[in-house]
């Protein structure tokens, strides 16, 4: 735990002692107002202004929630200040007296925030404000030599590294239920599919060890990306520090457990925000092409996987016979949602000078919205996995219905390997197939009748080849190499 962390639990959030605006009452879930005909808002209790509720409450988690909140908020921007009073104290710029009397009185207040924003059309100077009327004299200090950003980009970086642990460890819950599965059916024949058709045989825990390993790959992608958005500033209005010491801000971030920035301007430059956005985005991507790969192999005329369909569970308000792929199909619209905000990071970059607030409005939502979105997403994801009907059965019928053309290759290198030209060999195994797809026998059979195969390879060696074990005599090894023994 950083060293600010016996701090954070001192300095608290003041709720108003009013009957109605009790602690008890005050309430920041979404609320539903009707606001005439034809206008349907969902807005914070409280907020007049800018505060509309994020992601909604069907899609968040109540962790990763609670990262993104006001009061959360509000705390880590109380928890800064005092840290760089704090910090002023011990460099003797302030006296320490001051410094005590600011940690142990200061406090702040959500309505009564909103309330002075209203006035100052400046959150900031808002919070300030109403900080400083529960000091008294010492909250002189308070914000000296800072600039609203020093506290917003820092603030952001301590709820981004947060995200981070959340959705770090939602990827390896997520890996750990996908490697069981992989485990499980690590033999279990199923034909591969290229452009939508069979192709050749694979196992279904292949398959899964794919995705297995794609999420490692997430893993570090994340792990990587969080530092170097771990980085705060408190460097002043042009990232100079000019009126406030760097040891302060050494000193702030080190007790956020974040690193500085070893050079910004007002604020943390915004290709690291792009980077976590675009990572979140992949991350997103690859739930999609999971959910995808699921609900292809739920359609009736394939069936080798199903979601799980609980008791009681409806598919259709006007077919009772439906069971549909209805998670899956959430999953990939909500990755569209997040790789699209991916986007906005992307033109948050390039900002005037030495900032502009371009950025600021977009973020407010991008931000907590995929955080809060991708850890719902991987979640679901989980779940579907551990859940996941599986039918074996299925899967050999499937492999059955083209008699064994997905060992045309296997005649095929075994013809060049014998030394036939591989135009005429080819052209040899494609007449044997093409028998097949018309029904007339398995590939095996048409491959003996073939002279040009016949007179290359005996019977028993067809047979030989047309066989699982040539496909499946390195899943052992692959599954070694993935730590997936």
């Amino acid at each position: 735990m950083f060293a600010g962390a016996t701090f954070v639990s001192k300095v608290r959030c003041a709720y108003p002692k009013s009957a109605e605006h009790s602690r008890t009452a005050f309430d920041l879930r979404p609320r539903r107002l009707h606001r005439g005909a034809g206008e349907n808002k969902t807005l914070f209790p409280y907020a007049r202004r800018f505060y509309v509720a994020r992601v909604i409450d069907r899609y968040s988690r109540p962790e990763m929630s609670k990262v993104w909140s006001d009061e959360r908020k509000f705390q880590i921007w109380l928890d800064i200040e005092v840290l760089a009073c704090e910090a002023m104290a011990e460099l003797g710029q302030i006296p320490k007296k001051d410094a005590a009397e600011i940690r142990k009185r200061a406090r702040f207040s959500i309505p009564e925030i909103l309330e002075i924003e209203k006035r100052t059309n400046h959150d900031v100077i808002a919070f300030l404000e109403n900080v400083a009327s529960s000091v008294g004299p010492a909250a002189r200090w308070i914000h000296q030599g800072l600039t609203s950003s020093d506290i917003l980009d820092t603030t952001l970086a301590v709820q981004l590294n947060e995200s981070c642990s959340i959705l770090l460890a939602d990827l390896k819950s997520l890996r750990t239920v996908i490697g069981n599965q992989a485990r499980r059916f690590k033999m279990t024949p199923m034909i591969g599919r290229s452009h939508g058709v069979h192709a050749e045989p694979i196992t279904f825990g292949l398959k899964l060890a794919l995705m297995y390993d794609e999420f490692g790959r997430a893993v570090e992608r994340l792990t990587q990306t969080r530092e170097r958005i771990r980085v705060g500033k408190i460097s002043g209005a042009v990232g100079t520090h000019a009126h406030v010491d760097p040891q302060i801000e050494r000193t702030v971030c080190e007790r956020l457990g974040l690193k500085p920035a070893v050079l910004s301007t007002q604020i943390v430059q915004r290709d690291r925000h792009a980077e976590f956005m675009t990572t979140l985005a992949v991350i997103a991507s690859s739930i999609d092409r999971w959910a995808t790969e699921f609900r292809h192999l739920q359609r009736t005329e394939v069936l080798e996987v199903e979601e799980f369909f609980g008791e009681g569970q409806k598919g259709s308000s006007a077919m009772p016979h439906k069971r549909n792929p209805i998670t899956g199909e959430r999953l990939s619209g909500l990755a569209r949602v997040v790789r699209g905000n991916a986007v906005v990071a992307l033109e948050n970059v390039a900002l005037w000078h030495e900032r502009d607030i371009s950025h600021s409005s977009a973020e407010r939502i991008i931000l907590p919205d995929s955080c809060i979105l991708l850890d719902y997403m991987l979640t679901k994801l989980r779940e579907v996995v551990e859940k996941l009907q599986v039918y074996p059965e299925r899967m050999q019928q499937n492999l059955d219905l083209t008699k064994g053309l997905y060992f045309s290759q296997s005649i095929l290198l075994a013809l060049t390997r014998a030394g036939a030209e591989r135009k005429a060999a080819y052209e040899a195994v494609q007449r044997a197939a093409m028998k097949t797809w018309k029904g007339e026998g398995t590939f095996a059979e048409n491959a003996k009748r073939e002279p040009e195969i016949a007179a290359n390879l005996s019977a028993a060696e067809i047979d030989r080849l047309c066989s699982l074990d040539v496909h499946f005599k390195h899943v052992d090894a692959t599954f070694k190499a993935l730590g997936l023994e």
